[in-house]
């Protein structure tokens, strides 16, 4: 590394952007920063990105108002401080185009190449997947299925590229950090989910650049109170702090330039949500806890790590059993650095972490800085690292298939990717290390090994002595399994003895496999009897169709697979039969015939009065009980409006406004098929319902940006914009959102009206 690059990584350089830059200034920001790390000056296909972006996005706003353009911007300028491949940056730009405007994956194939349009096709699957749930009772079941099989998608498209969760990442890092702009009701629903999942994958792929970032902003919006408290708390006591934490800086830097090492020293305070964590998991205050800061020596080489080690323990006073090699044996994630908590002059705890810049770089960008573009003389070296890195998502994607029941996986996968516990490091009798989640025993190490060895395990020794099963594996033990072909197999008391999710799934899988003829058995009856109890014909549901639906649903090969899942707990018989009856709902649809309709209409017409017969969208029919019915799009009424039903062909009762044009001209024929409707109760209609304005106005600049700040100002979402601008300057503006009455929208278009240039404001009527 140049001793340009050092300085600039060190200093903790690309800084955090300032809001309120226009796209042109965002995009000269990212140029700059990918010339920067990348070996070639042509630049020219992400300038195209951007051209084809900014078109795309033209129209289109973000919640803050702001130009919508500015979002993938700054996807691809955190993409490029990690400092990846220039496919990978255009991707970012792109990775909204296909979702949200009229270009296709296609025609960004042909522009760009396949290799960009994977990752933008990749990133569009993962947009539309709701991670998170809050569903209670009945739903949960759904809500988990939904969510199971969502995550399967996501770490199936990360299998497939990684660079598509990196993509990923970097969309979710900005949207955090314009969260402020979101309903608090988004707010909470986006940090929950970005500290259960998108967190934990950071973390896995060791890209603390951004996991640190996520972990403050989830934690600013899940406990704003909490959060701000430590804000403040932490700003009260910074200058004494900064002093302090400077003092020891100076004071190693001293010593560590005597003992002839070259290094770069400074220090920080921890992350607020790892000031957070330890406050929880220690039950303390802010002001009870002292380590709040870390002091950082970074080196040239691994020798000059244990070098510099040898020079601060010198210095200061260690504190027994918290040091931590993980250079000679590195977490999961591949990062390494010496750890070690000293005491200083005053009696204050302090944390001092030591690493070579190579290390730094790796702990920072994670499988990022080993990215293949690179073409760097230790390839292998850096490709085995990104393999390794990789190990937890290959053993996910077994899981996957080896686990039908979605409850199953997600216990699974939650703990896996729990990465709040610390590991534990073993060696196996040849010396080789082992790396398990703290409180293993040695079934946990015999699974870690091979399904096959703890199958057949009957024993172990540990330091070369016989322990029992349910022994803790400490910090370098020595284990030795003992197998047996006579031994039976797994018990299920082992179930509550294993700490690590891959032991649970092998052992889980050993009793489906061998037990499978009985649950297949057993899942008979217990569909069967479900199926009585519920007063169910089982014949109609067991239809090849509806059971093909099943296992393509459940990942199956056969029928009798599902079965043996029913028998063994995995699938809930309830849960397949109410599936089937879907199946068998939606091909026997009880509908009734138009003639039957207007034969209501006649028998109850002219004499009765509005049916009493509440409907989900607050409407009341006249005469018609057991009809669906839904608002036309022509017009779009809300409630206050005027209102009549028109029984169309085979899909309802679609209710228009009196005025709307297709009303109007309805011929004849067919105005037989009006019939009265009304609100059912203005004041309880609640809800949101689809409106839509034409807007004219003088054509001007930041004419759309006024005319969205009332929108914003109102609290309203824009659900489209489409303009367009004629010869003689004036700008046509269909615009669609949603509101709650006939109020509302006209106390918006009074508030549009005042805006300069605006000539006339209409709604749509057909």
């Amino acid at each position: 590394m140049t001793e340009e690059k050092k300085q600039m990584f060190d200093d903790g350089k690309p800084n955090k952007l300032k809001e309120g830059l226009a796209p042109e200034e965002l995009y000269q920001v990212l140029i700059n920063r990918v010339r920067f790390y990348h070996p070639s000056d042509d630049i020219s296909l992400i300038e195209k990105a951007y051209q084809v972006a900014s078109e795309a996005h033209k129209n289109q706003l973000r919640k803050s108002g702001e130009p919508y353009i500015i979002h993938p911007l700054n996807v691809g300028i955190i993409l490029a401080d990690l400092e990846l491949d220039k496919e990978t940056i255009v991707a970012g730009l792109l990775h909204d185009v296909v979702e949200d405007t009229i270009l296709t994956t296609e025609e960004v194939a042909h522009t760009f190449g396949d290799d960009v349009a994977l990752l933008v096709d990749g990133v569009t699957k993962l947009e539309s997947i709701p991670l998170s749930s809050t569903a209670t009772g009945d739903a949960s079941d759904t809500k988990l299925e939904m969510q199971a099989e969502n995550l399967r998608k996501m770490f199936l498209a990360m299998a497939k590229d990684i660079r598509v969760i990196l993509i990923k990442l970097a969309d979710r890092l900005h949207n955090m950090r314009t969260l402020k702009y979101q309903k608090v009701e988004s707010q909470q629903r986006i940090a929950k989910e970005t500290i259960e999942v998108y967190c934990p994958i950071a973390q896995r792929l060791g890209i603390s650049k951004i996991k640190v970032e996520l972990d403050d902003l989830s934690l600013k919006y899940l406990e704003p109170e909490i959060y701000y408290d430590l804000v403040d708390k932490i700003a009260i006591r910074k200058s004494e702090r900064e002093d302090y934490i400077q003092g020891i800086v100076d004071e190693v830097s001293s010593h560590i330039t005597k003992a002839g090492i070259k290094a770069q020293i400074d220090g920080r305070v921890k992350h607020f949500f790892s000031i957070y964590k330890k406050m929880k998991n220690q039950n303390k205050t802010v002001d009870q806890i002292y380590d709040l800061f870390a002091v950082r020596i970074i080196v040239d080489s691994v020798k000059d790590c244990y070098a510099a080690l040898g020079v601060i323990h010198e210095m200061y006073k260690p504190i027994p059993g918290r040091f931590k090699d993980y250079i000679a044996m590195p977490k999961a994630n591949m990062y390494q650095s010496l750890h070690t908590t000293l005491i200083g002059t005053n009696g204050q705890p302090f944390e001092i972490q030591i690493r070579t810049f190579e290390m730094h770089k790796a702990a920072e960008y994670g499988i990022a800085a080993h990215w293949k573009y690179k073409e760097a003389s230790d390839g292998k070296k850096a490709e085995t690292q990104e393999e390794e890195k990789l190990v937890w998502l290959r053993q996910i994607l077994e899981w996957q298939r080896d686990t039908s029941d979605n409850r199953e996986f997600m216990s699974l996968l939650k703990s896996d990717l729990d990465l709040f516990s610390e590991n534990v490091y073993c060696f196996t009798p040849s010396g080789d290390v082992k790396n398990l989640p703290a409180g293993s025993t040695p079934i946990d190490f015999a699974y870690s090994i091979h399904s096959a060895v703890g199958n057949k395990m009957v024993g172990a020794r540990v330091n070369g002595k016989l322990v029992n099963i349910d022994y803790v594996i400490k910090n370098g033990d020595r284990i030795e399994i003992i197998t047996s072909q006579n031994s039976r197999g797994p018990s299920r008391d082992w179930l509550s003895i294993v700490k690590s999710t891959q032991a649970k799934n092998k052992i889980n899988q050993w009793f489906k496999n061998e037990f499978k003829e009985e649950n297949i058995v057993k899942g008979k009856e217990l569909l069967l009897a479900y199926c009585k109890t519920k007063g169910i014909n089982m014949p109609d549901l067991m239809k090849p169709e509806y059971m093909n639906s099943i296992m393509r649903k459940y990942g199956f090969h056969d029928w009798d697979s599902v079965l043996a899942a029913i028998g063994h707990g995995g699938l809930k018989e309830g849960q397949i039969i109410n599936k089937m009856i879907e199946y068998y709902e939606r091909d026997h649809k009880k509908e009734m015939t138009n003639e039957e309709v207007l034969a209501a209409i006649a028998d109850n017409a002219p004499n009765t009065r509005l049916s009493d017969i509440r409907s989900k969208n607050g409407i009341v029919v006249k005469g018609v009980t057991d009809v669906s019915v839904r608002f036309s799009k022509c017009c779009s009424p809300v409630p206050g409006d005027e209102i009549v039903g028109f029984v169309t062909r085979g899909r309802g009762i679609s209710i228009h406004r009196t005025d709307c044009i297709n009303v109007i001209n309805l011929p004849e024929i067919e105005r037989a098929r009006l019939i009265d409707a009304e609100w059912q109760n203005q004041e309880e209609a609640g809800g949101k319902y689809f409106a839509e304005i034409n807007i004219y106005a003088t054509n001007r600049n930041g004419l759309l940006v006024d005319i969205s700040r009332v929108l914003t100002e109102k609290d309203i979402d824009i659900l489209s914009m489409h303009t367009r601008v004629n010869k003689q300057g004036v700008a046509t503006m269909q615009t669609s959102f949603e509101i709650s009455s006939r109020e509302e929208l006209n106390h918006i278009i009074e508030k549009l009206r005042m805006v300069d240039s605006v000539l006339d404001i209409e709604r749509t009527t057909g």
